[in-house]
């Protein structure tokens, strides 16, 4: 049996404390990415959706994207019916992704759709992350797919992905509070 030494702390007092240290703070349970408005609109027959949120990036994630580290959001939409059950299939269940990143020697910042599209320049950072937070014609479904009489929901989640980082940094991240930024689920109605 292995005996303690006299002012030596038990172990699990540094599991206890590790674990303290770990758990978000309650200033952290707040959504960092509110979702202001969602509008879902007819196009022919196409149903598409235009959401607003506030990025509220963290102090750490606005240093790391000042110094050329590259932020990827992710907005998780599926569409549902109201009264399906959580092991029923979505009607969709889509992932689209976008990136803010700033370019040190054009002095600008860049946000572009994931992969590989146009991307649109701004001259300041706040200009950048406020277009970053304004989503327009995001594509849902047709409207033959919904079944008259029904009530359907989109459910919406916009969070940081943390598995875009840079390798050295997603350790940090994994376990910092302040690079777990997400919405939370928000639930639109949709009526067909």
């Amino acid at each position: 049996m292995r005996t303690r030494l006299p002012g030596q702390p038990a172990p699990w007092g540094f599991v206890f404390w590790l674990t303290l240290l770990l758990l978000p703070s309650p200033s952290s349970a707040k959504p960092a990415f509110p979702i202001e408005d969602v509008k879902i609109r007819a196009v022919g027959e196409e149903l598409v959706m235009d959401a607003r949120f506030v990025p509220d990036l963290s102090p750490v994630a606005l240093e790391a994207l000042d110094n050329g580290v590259p932020l990827t959001l992710e907005a998780h939409i599926q569409v549902r019916e109201t009264e399906a059950w959580v092991w029923d299939s979505s009607l969709v269940d889509r992932r689209l992704r976008y990136e803010i990143r700033y370019q040190p020697l054009a002095e600008r910042y860049q946000v572009s759709p994931v992969p590989g599209g146009a991307g649109h320049n701004y001259v300041t950072r706040d200009a950048a992350i406020a277009a970053l937070g304004d989503l327009h014609d995001l594509p849902l479904l047709n409207r033959g797919e919904l079944a008259a009489g029904k009530d359907y929901r989109v459910d919406l989640k916009i969070a940081l992905d943390i598995e875009e980082l840079p390798l050295p940094l997603r350790p940090t991240a994994y376990l910092l509070p302040s690079w777990k930024l997400s919405s939370g689920w928000t639930t639109w109605p949709l009526r067909p």
